[in-house]
């Protein structure tokens, strides 16, 4: 079959990235040639030629089995072998079969396990095999090494990752790669992205079938700071020539080589075969009998399940159901709320399981990285470079920039097409937040204890040139709106509105982490962001790794028609607040609002708000907040600091604390801040204290 994911149709026999050769959502920068460093290595001694190392747990006892060839230079032979793991050694069997053979078992009793970080630490031990020769020991290092077990809960529908026994419900996004023209990220650059994905929340990433395979350095950090890895082979959307022999040994060689470096890894939880193959054959007409072949439902997952056993396995991405593409049964690519231009209310009733793709908006970088387009230039919607890089599907008659569009006339009840022709600055503020407060209403449904879905993962976390593309963070690496609002939404202690209609609303409090939470819950309902017409507070446990609902109507205690259902009247309020403390600390944990008569607020004016600054024996900066009417999505503008929150809304009389850590050495503080409701800019202005003699 032919596909419009590109224009050379020939790249099927090729393996080779699709990055670059993909019409309206990469830059045309087709890759040629070598891509990662090329080094000659000498072995005087001693070389292993072949590792596998398997890492399983059986309830509290790890077993590490070792299997491992070496070959000696003149003839010579390896007398013994033992490995190290942690603290722990064991001899290991050595015999001689032409080369060295070496293998053995190292049992651990009340090994500690690898977790997702949002549900524990991510344990892992240094591993390394020691081979005698000529009466030395010659060390191989093999890095960290983790124990954990992964499976997939199937039952009644369900599509549920299960680490180490625990139900995960799976956030992140479509990892992208860090440079689009070396096709891979510095250690220091990638270090600092994938600590951006997990501060945000991320619990997993996907290498998608469209990008490459990531360095190894990738895979060793997402086992250090516990992120979860769906691999895709790297085959995407097109009639794969599998039954050519020659192009048959080469793909199974790369699945090997893949394989043989990827079993090592913690953080791998899902192999696959690729990305919309089988949606593209079903797209075409073709009967189910041709959606995959032999290759993908036979082949690839006996070479995953012989090198990396207990690891799942699906033939494509999206995958079951009676059509592949299909969003009620097993993986899913979800654009309802998106692409599709979908109500809100669609995705709960679409029923997602879990989704390795979804939403995908052209999220608005901040102002600083928009000015890279035209050179220092603030870019108007049209410019041509700028719709260049706004991402569109090859051949569509409209792209994401339409998309989100629709989504801000929903949302704030305005016309974005007048709204950009008369105040091009405003249309660009709503235009930042409309992705994240999208992207939060779908998994703040997702998340819901009811929700039946088990995770998704957003198109895509990194732009890949400066502009509207589909990343969470820009191209820079720096965190667009949307970020933030997810980093709230995917919290691992967070709590979440969801409007049930004539019911009210049901306000749900998570815990992923594996210890019980006791928390107080503070409501609190506002007339024109100032007026309190209703309130209250209760306590609650929130078990380990579970979620408490309550309903708001309860908590109040009398009827306020909290989500405008009923309308008897003129509305009592346009902002219903709530939020999460420590019971026993009094730390605000998180906060969420809602907005029964839309996100066009009422502008605020003559607003007094204050600002505590605090400078941190850390080297950090604490800015706290306070005003006397309600802040709508706050931006912050600081150029030398980089906050731990963005985009926020501020309740009348609430604190809201943030925290800045310095990207430059320096002495001076200076953060500019702008809320959505207010034409007033907030300016906070310190300098460091000097230190006592």
């Amino acid at each position: 079959w032919r596909t419009a994911l590109v224009n050379k149709q020939n790249l099927r026999w090729f393996r080779t990235t699709l990055l670059g050769r993909i019409p309206g959502w990469t830059p045309p920068i087709a890759p040629v040639g070598p891509w990662r460093p090329i080094a000659l290595e000498c072995s005087e001694d001693v070389d292993v030629t072949s590792l596998n190392i398997r890492a399983r747990v059986q309830g509290t006892t790890g077993r590490l089995h070792v299997r491992a060839i070496a070959s000696c230079n003149g003839g010579k032979s390896v007398g013994a072998a033992r490995l190290h793991f942690g603290e722990a050694t064991h001899d290991l069997g050595v015999r001689q079969e032409g080369a060295t053979h070496v293998e053995g078992e190292l049992t651990i009793e009340n090994v500690e396990l690898w977790w997702p970080h949002t549900h524990g630490p991510p344990r892992c031990a240094p591993c390394r095999l020691e081979l005698e020769f000529e009466g030395r020991w010659i060390a191989f290092d093999f890095g960290m090494v983790g124990f954990k077990e992964i499976t997939i809960d199937r039952e009644a529908g369900r599509l549920q990752f299960v680490v180490n026994g625990v139900p995960v419900f799976c956030r992140g996004a479509v990892w992208t790669t860090m440079d689009i023209l070396a096709l891979r990220g510095e250690d220091g650059a990638l270090r600092r992205a994938l600590e951006t994905a997990r501060d945000g929340g991320i619990n997993m990433l996907r290498v998608g079938g469209t990008m490459t395979y990531e360095s190894d350095e990738f895979y060793r950090l997402c086992d250090e700071l516990g992120i979860l890895v769906w691999q895709d082979f790297m085959f995407a959307n097109m009639d794969y020539p599998v039954t050519d022999t020659a192009f048959r040994a080469g793909i199974e060689a790369e699945a090997r080589f893949q394989l043989g470096r990827l079993h090592r890894h913690a953080c791998i939880a899902a192999y696959c075969g690729g990305s919309e193959i089988a949606q593209q054959a079903a797209m075409m007409g073709l009967p189910a009998d041709q959606w995959s072949n032999a290759f993908f439902l036979e082949s690839l997952p006996a070479l995953c399940e012989s090198a990396h056993p207990g690891i799942p396995y699906f033939p494509s991405t999206p995958w079951g159901g009676a059509l592949p593409f299909h969003v009620g049964s097993g993986i899913a690519h979800y654009y309802g709320v998106g692409a599709y231009r979908r109500p809100f209310t669609d995705a709960r009733a679409a029923r997602v399981k879990f989704t390795t793709e979804c939403l995908g908006f052209s999220s608005v970088p901040e102002p600083r990285t928009m000015a890279l387009v035209l050179d220092g230039a603030m870019p108007p919607p049209h410019h041509p470079r700028w719709k260049a890089r706004v991402p569109r599907d090859n051949g569509a008659g409209w792209d994401f920039e339409d998309v989100r569009d629709f989504y801000l006339r929903e949302l704030f009840g305005c016309d974005p097409v007048a709204l950009r022709s008369q105040d091009m600055e405003r249309y660009f503020a709503l235009s930042r937040i409309v992705p994240g407060e999208a992207m939060k209403r779908v998994f703040a449904e997702w998340r819901t204890p009811r929700g039946g879905c088990a995770g998704g993962l957003v198109w895509f976390y990194r732009d890949l040139l400066p502009g509207a593309g589909w990343g969470i963070v820009d191209s820079t690496g720096y965190p667009k709106a949307t970020y933030w609002y997810l980093r709230r939404a995917w919290a691992v202690r967070t709590v979440h509105f969801i409007d049930e209609g004539l019911d009210g609303l049901d306000v749900h409090a998570l815990n992923d982490s594996p210890d019980e939470l006791k928390a107080t819950l503070e409501l609190a309902m506002y007339r024109d962001g100032r007026v309190l017409t209703a309130s209250a507070r209760t306590d609650l446990g929130v078990p380990a790794r579970g979620a408490v609902s309550r309903s708001v109507d309860a908590l109040i205690g009398q009827f306020t028609d909290s989500t405008n259902a009923y309308r008897f009247g003129p509305p009592k309020q346009d902002v219903v607040a709530v939020r999460m403390r420590n019971a026993g600390t009094g730390e605000v944990i998180a906060d969420d609002f809602h907005f029964p008569l839309g996100l066009d607020l009422v502008s605020q004016r003559a607003v007094e708000v204050g600002a505590e600054v605090n400078w941190r024996a850390d080297g950090l900066v604490e800015v706290t907040l306070r005003s006397d009417a309600f802040l709508q999505a706050v931006s912050i503008d600081c150029e030398e600091w980089l906050p731990d929150d963005n985009h926020f809304h501020v309740a009348p009389h609430w604190e809201k604390r943030v925290v800045f850590a310095p990207l430059a050495a320096g002495d001076s503080f200076r953060a500019d801040l702008q809320a959505l409701n207010s034409a007033e800019r907030i300016s906070v202005r310190s300098q460091r204290p000097a230190r006592a003699t």
